[in-house]
């Protein structure tokens, strides 16, 4: 198979950071490198990848915390939602000033658009779903049979909405209108916790079902 999912936990949260690259061009996008950078090179390194992109699915400095240092070593642009941009270079407006003493990310090279198409070589390509609500800009990013939902859906959860800027209604909103509109078969890839399916969640999430109050 082209398309390879690497799944590190890094960070004191245990943020999922993901190494998606492709087997034919060698080449991967980084997501949410919170923590651990020299983890995170050894697992491109060993695969012979080129790193084409660092993406953020959100701007808290625990899913960007290595942001520069991944960047310093690789080159790779960073991309994040146009309106989380501005988090990366202030971690005082996430409601986490100094949080878990980790660096503050270099400002993004892109800046992401609703159903934005992102290339990082011709097998691999993120479609990208704006999903407000954790965050003023969190984004959910689609490709192949799977999407990458950063703080926004989990296995049996969702993301909190008690930070700066953050809207339960909308994270609900971003959730339904959004990600329970694709397969159910379409594998989930979370900010933390263990990877599950649109299907699983549409019916078991408590947060979902309205089973949670």
């Amino acid at each position: 198979m082209a398309i390879e999912v690497i799944t590190l936990s890094v960070g004191p949260l245990e943020v999922n950071c993901y190494i998606i690259g492709c087997g034919v061009h060698k080449v991967c996008a980084v997501f949410d490198p919170g923590d651990s950078p020299q983890k995170i090179l050894e697992k491109v390194e060993k695969k012979n990848w080129s790193v084409r992109q660092i993406i953020n699915t959100h701007g808290h400095a625990d899913h960007t915390g290595a942001n520069a240092k991944i960047k310093e070593a690789t080159g790779a642009d960073i991309g994040i939602h146009k309106d989380d941009a501005e988090l990366l270079t202030h971690p005082e407006m996430q409601g986490m000033a100094g949080y878990l003493g980790l660096g503050v990310s270099p400002e993004a090279d892109i800046v992401f658009e609703e159903n934005q198409v992102v290339s990082i070589c011709p097998c691999l390509e993120f479609k990208v779903l704006s999903a407000p609500g954790h965050s003023p800009g969190g984004a959910c990013f689609v490709f192949d049979s799977s999407v990458v939902t950063g703080d926004t859906l989990f296995n049996m959860s969702i993301g909190r909405s008690d930070l700066t800027g953050g809207d339960h209604k909308k994270l609900m909103e971003s959730i339904r209108q959004k990600l329970l509109t694709l397969p159910d078969e379409m594998k989930v890839y979370p900010g933390h916790g263990e990877a599950t399916t649109i299907g699983y969640e549409r019916a078991n999430n408590p947060f979902i079902t309205g089973d949670s109050y």
